[in-house]
């Protein structure tokens, strides 16, 4: 367990906008900063962050909180979890006691995956570096590939040794289980799944259940994702033993911690470098991302053979908007950009393309080539999206059906465009280079448009279906919820000073205290529980030395509340330094008063509708009809009552 006082330095060290930008790129917008929101798609700038508040919050979606509930939701971690990664980011020591074996048993499956995973890509490092095997062979390989020391760390390449049960055995004997090493991929068990050998033959035996390395004799590439945790692992056979192999990489199989879909290797290495030079490069393997960071160019992913999917070009727009496609020209380096061009503009990307020569990937090609020439020639030779297309769909094609279908291809690419001045834009380059009417263009993307708008909308698959956001209360009064912003932002502030209480003993009053004191007097309550226990809460510490409502509930341990209070402690108007005015008790007071009136009247108003119903459905019951009639016109003269006290009067239905 981590005690208060450490959770204290901790949230006093934390600065949200360092823990924020580690995976939203920020941009500076008056005192606060803002980017692309990380929980939906958002194609405008809505997640605003506030240093002065240490809040973030998106105005679009309604996410938001303290660096912990941002970290909680974005990483998908624990309350516990998230305050260690603060503590590690900003070097303050966390002295835990050990966990007992049945604690130890209670932790949960995704955070021993990642343990287990974290293990093993120090292993296979270790094991490249310090095992005679792995520098012979291991270390030997990425040297032919010219790849430095430096590197070899960045990424933490490693090797795993050619026998198919060291690194069970490894694992084994420094207590990890066998259950953890199926569940991440790192082995699989022969019995359950037959794995080609490398000579052709199963490797199976008769009445006995194995577990075997999937990644035995291979190069190893660990899978970061966005926040540093491994994921996954590539495994690539070594330049010798690939010959007759078909599966020169092996990958982990998807998992609770890994979907392949929504990865990009390099993307932890890359992300800092991305928003710095407002680009990203995607190419298509490990090799690639490595040899384009010994020439020093950094802001580059890879796909790493899957389909270029919405949840990887999602990840990289919370970094930058603008992306080149970086492949090889041969067949396939074609159809890989051809076939995420539609996709990228959809989500609102920037796209350029470049094809390199003679069937040379980045890899190869940087061998070939200085970085300086590298560099240069990626400046001078990349295309924007349309030029590249035109080239390819259309150089040399004079058949005017084929032609006509690749201008038709062209237009469904631009029409996918949701701005659309950069769609209009466009428009008017394609018409003028390939020189067709500008208005027949027009009229084709307004007819893929519509299609488009008009096609019955299929269910997701699972696989692409988003993470939910958390879903916070919202009460069915909106006064309700104007109250407990009133106790979140003002809670501890004494609005009544030197009232007599029934003993003749004079009392002041704080807004929790008198929100809590008004709605006892009929018994009543909110109709959300977490807005009682704020209440209850926020009455109950009042008397505390030093206590400030706000802070409290924002950095409240139960991630609902902190959500709840850092969405209800600020609006589009209220994030700067002057964050929360002041406007004076006398002003707080009426506020205070006007609302719990309001909440009052809504209660009423409720009841006499209610009366309403029932007199409608009453029949022939006279005695039951006198009996609603009297009690309707005692609510009425309440409601009249209330209506008067807040300024306006209400006449009777």
């Amino acid at each position: 367990m981590i005690d208060h006082a450490t959770v204290d330095r901790i949230m006093e060290a934390t600065n949200i906008v360092d823990v924020v930008g580690e995976f939203v790129s920020l941009r500076k917008a008056g005192v606060n900063y803002k980017g692309l929101c990380p929980f939906h798609d958002d194609r405008t700038p809505s997640f605003m962050v506030s240093p002065a508040r240490q809040i973030c919050k998106c105005f679009a979606c309604g996410e938001g909180g303290n660096a912990v509930n941002f970290l909680m939701k974005h990483e998908q971690i624990t309350y516990p979890e998230a305050l260690r990664w603060l503590a590690r980011k900003y070097n303050i020591e966390i002295q835990e006691r050990e966990l007992t074996d049945e604690e130890r048993r209670e932790q949960s499956e995704r955070e021993s995956m990642f343990v287990v995973n974290e293990w093993a890509a120090k292993y296979f490092h270790d094991t490249l570096l310090n095992n005679d095997d792995g520098k012979a062979i291991g270390l030997r390989y990425f040297r032919s590939r010219s790849i430095r020391d430096d590197i070899i760390e960045r990424f933490q390449l490693g090797f795993a040794l050619a026998r198919r049960d060291a690194m069970v055995s490894e694992a084994r004997s420094k207590g990890y289980k066998d259950e953890y090493l199926v569940k991440t991929g790192l082995c699989y068990t022969r019995g359950e799944r037959q794995e080609p050998r490398d000579d052709g033959k199963e490797a199976k035996e008769e009445g006995h259940v194995q577990l075997v390395d999937r990644f035995a004799g291979r190069a190893i590439f660990p899978w970061f994702n966005v926040s540093g945790k491994v994921v996954a692992f590539g495994g690539r056979k070594l330049d010798a033993a690939t010959k007759g192999v078909q599966q020169k990489y092996v990958n982990s199989p998807d998992s609770e911690i890994y979907h392949k879909e929504r990865e990009l290797y390099g993307i932890f290495q890359a992300k800092k470098a991305i928003v710095k030079e407002d680009c990203v490069y995607m190419v298509e393997g490990y090799t690639d991302v490595i040899a384009m960071h010994q020439c020093g160019i950094e802001n580059v992913v890879a796909n790493s053979g899957t389909a270029l999917s919405v949840h990887q070009i999602r990840l990289l727009r919370r970094f930058t908007q603008n992306i080149v496609l970086l492949y090889d020209g041969d067949e396939a380096g074609i159809h890989a950009a051809m076939r995420g061009t539609d996709m990228l503009l959809a989500e609102g990307m920037n796209i350029k393309v470049l094809l390199l020569p003679d069937g040379d990937d980045p890899d190869s090609f940087s061998r070939k080539h200085t970085a300086t020439q590298l560099r240069e020639y990626i400046e001078q030779h990349q295309t924007d999206f349309l030029q590249f297309k035109t080239d390819l769909l259309l150089n040399g094609v004079t058949d005017p059906i084929k032609r006509a279908e690749a201008i038709n291809s062209i237009a469904h690419s631009i029409s996918v465009i949701a701005d659309p001045i950069v769609r209009s834009t466009y428009l008017s380059e394609c018409a003028h280079r390939i020189g067709i009417s500008e208005t027949a263009l027009v009229a084709r993307t307004n007819k893929d448009i519509a299609d488009a708008k008009s096609a019955p909308q299929s269910a997701p698959a699972e696989s692409e279906t988003p993470t939910a956001p958390t879903v916070l209360p919202v009460s069915a009064n909106p006064i309700e919820e104007m109250l407990v912003q009133c106790i979140i932002r003002h809670g501890e502030e004494v609005i009544f000073e030197n009232l007599q209480d029934e003993d003749g003993n004079l009392i002041n009053f704080n807004v929790a205290q008198y929100i809590d004191y008004d709605l006892a007097q009929d018994d009543l309550a909110f109709s959300v529980p977490l807005y009682n226990r704020i209440l209850r809460e926020a009455v109950e510490h009042s008397s505390d030395n030093g206590f400030e409502a706000y802070r409290y509930f924002v950095h409240h341990p139960d991630q609902e509340i902190s959500q709840l209070a850092a969405r209800l402690a600020i609006d589009r108007h209220q994030l700067g330094r002057n964050f929360q005015p002041r406007n004076g008790t006398d002003i707080l007071k009426q506020r205070v008063m006007h609302l719990i009136l309001d909440y009052r009247k809504g209660i009423v108003d409720n009841r006499l509708k209610e009366i309403q119903r029932q007199l409608r459905n009453v029949g022939q019951d006279m005695n039951l009809m006198r009996e609603l009639m009297g009690e309707y016109k005692k609510t009425q003269e309440l409601l009249n009552a209330l209506a008067k006290q807040l300024g306006s009067d209400v006449f009777a239905r």
